[in-house]
């Protein structure tokens, strides 16, 4: 059963389609240990193991024990972390600015629809609105920047940390979008990796997080930002570039993530998109221990 969820996770399945995908090909009945006479799991048996993974806390202890078995075939993390975050798309929810005063002020979905049952059950109370800015800054002839774009998205946050020496994801949070990336920066450090140095952008860059930092005995590889109002100090820029060549690992394992496994939240809720989540990461690292061990049979 589990193994089925890895699968799910690494081809953006829902429920029903991997019912059909494990009846319907050969190649996973074989990654499943079936054979053609065997009882296949139905949909709703995959929804209840993978809630029942969920409600008892099982997949984080997978994600752990995974990553032991890692360090025990010699994969252990070193050279510095590196900490992302990146926006992952839900269904989007259509409320009206007195429900969405009452989302944000904490009331359950039976309070905000007491009288319409179905409706509630179908209402994401815990993904957000927020703006993707991104692309890179153009500016006019004169020299003044361009306004940059500002992409709405809605849906979740995957916080998550790597060790820069193999590129294996460490450490996870699952928040909503629009949760500012600094302040998950302590839940996406791992105290395992026997190098001091953390990479992020200037997102994560506060004196409370530079203190921590300090207190814990990890060097900021942090970038800075640019100062309000002036330009950016060209010794400021070319230590930011020299930490962006580093830092850009990171982007490399939310890439594998979208294009390969095509990651999006179907399900309702906080709770069940951190599964989904729990299962794309273990998976990222499954494929990033193929390419390892591929790499050093042909050396």
């Amino acid at each position: 059963m589990f193994k089925a969820l890895i699968l799910q996770a690494q081809h953006n399945l829902s429920d029903a389609l991997m019912e059909f995908m494990i009846r319907d090909r050969l190649s996973c009945m074989r990654f499943l240990g079936l054979s053609l006479g065997d009882r296949t799991p139905d949909e709703n048996t995959i929804r209840h193991f993978r809630n029942r993974m969920t409600e008892t806390g099982t997949l984080k202890r997978v994600m752990k024990a995974f990553d032991w078995q890692l360090q025990k075939k010699g994969n252990i993390p070193m050279s510095g972390q590196i900490v992302d975050a990146s926006l992952v798309p839900a269904p989007k929810q259509r409320n009206t600015d007195r429900e969405r005063e009452a989302i944000k002020a904490g009331k359950s979905a039976e309070e905000i629809w007491p009288d319409e049952p179905n409706k509630a059950a179908q209402k994401d109370r815990g993904a957000r609105w927020t703006l993707k800015i991104g692309g890179k800054v153009r500016y006019r002839e004169d020299g003044t920047p361009l306004p940059m774009i500002a992409l709405p998205v809605f849906g979740y946050k995957s916080h998550i940390g790597i060790d820069r020496r193999y590129g294996f994801i460490r450490a996870m949070a699952v928040t909503s979008a629009s949760t500012a990336d600094g302040r998950l920066l302590r839940r996406v450090i791992s105290t395992d990796n026997i190098g001091s140095e953390v990479w992020a952008d200037s997102a994560y860059r506060s004196q409370s997080n530079e203190k921590w930092l300090g207190d814990t005995m990890l060097t900021s590889r942090i970038h800075r930002k640019k100062p309000m109002g002036k330009p950016m100090p060209r010794a400021t820029a070319r230590t930011n570039a020299q930490k962006s060549s580093i830092r850009a690992h990171v982007e490399h394992v939310f890439a594998h993530q979208k294009n390969r496994f095509g990651l999006f939240i179907r399900t309702i809720g906080l709770a069940r998109a951190e599964a989904k989540l729990a299962l794309a990461n273990p998976a990222y690292n499954l494929d990033r221990l193929i390419f390892h061990e591929r790499r050093r049979a042909m050396a």
